[in-house]
């Protein structure tokens, strides 16, 4: 298994937390294998849409600026006119870019080797635990500077409300929400150890099901035999 990267605690709104980024403590016989949190910046860009935001409003004013001098303005009135707007775009890209950052600021994802914990939330914290067993297949979108994101597919009736999931959550899919560890740096390195600690999980459960079923049988050598997944699919990260 991976060591452990924590996340160092950056702020006093979650001291109450009797372990960083978990509802409470875990049980000795649960470890953590990975702690982080999502890159405030390429949340802004890919979850806020930052940049195309800004290409949006900067045609916006050069519009309203030539829509001036097409009216036989001067130039001075058609800088005055982009001027008197410039104001409201700042404060609306300035405050996209503040949520991002208080989005990423007040995150903490955890993978132990017995489930997927996600602590969301700026006002309100929620706590999202998501133990492996459940999830039913997991992907992996790598960008080249090692930055990407991690979508979970949870089996069968499992849901949890987009709103609540927001931004953390894969785009387009409404009726089927999948959590995401989103913006992660190193993410091919988590994919590792999730892939690992998912494999682990489930040939744990598949040993269970058989000792319940014939512990005869379970003292036979395809007994001990990892389960091929949690979903019957051999278990991988399929990369975008």
């Amino acid at each position: 298994m991976s060591t452990l990267k924590a996340v160092p605690n950056t702020g006093h709104e979650h001291e109450f937390e009797p372990q960083l980024g978990l509802p409470e403590r875990l049980p000795q016989d649960e470890r953590v294998l990975w702690q982080g949190a999502p890159d405030w910046k390429r949340m802004a860009r890919e979850r806020f849409h930052l940049p195309a935001l800004t290409g949006y409003f900067t045609a916006i004013l050069i519009l309203r600026a030539g829509f001036i001098l097409s009216g036989e303005g001067s130039i001075g009135d058609a800088a005055m006119a982009v001027v008197m707007l410039l104001p409201l775009v700042v404060f609306a890209l300035g405050s996209l870019a503040l949520l991002a950052w208080l989005s990423a600021r007040t995150t903490v994802y955890t993978i132990t080797d017995k489930r997927v914990v996600m602590r969301v939330g700026i006002v309100l914290s929620l706590t999202f635990n998501l133990p492996l067993r459940r999830i039913e297949s997991a992907g992996l979108k790598l960008h080249k500077d090692g930055h990407g994101n991690i979508p979970l597919t949870l089996g069968g009736s499992e849901r949890i409300a987009v709103l609540h999931l927001w931004p953390h959550a894969r785009p387009w899919r409404v009726t089927k929400p999948e959590p995401m560890l989103c913006c992660i740096p190193d993410a091919a390195h988590v994919a590792q150890v999730l892939q690992t600690a998912w494999m682990a999980a489930a040939g744990e459960v598949a040993a269970s099901a058989v000792l319940a079923a014939s512990p005869v049988q379970a003292a036979s050598s395809e007994a001990t035999q990892p389960a091929r997944s949690l979903s019957g699919n051999t278990p991988q990260l399929a990369i975008d």
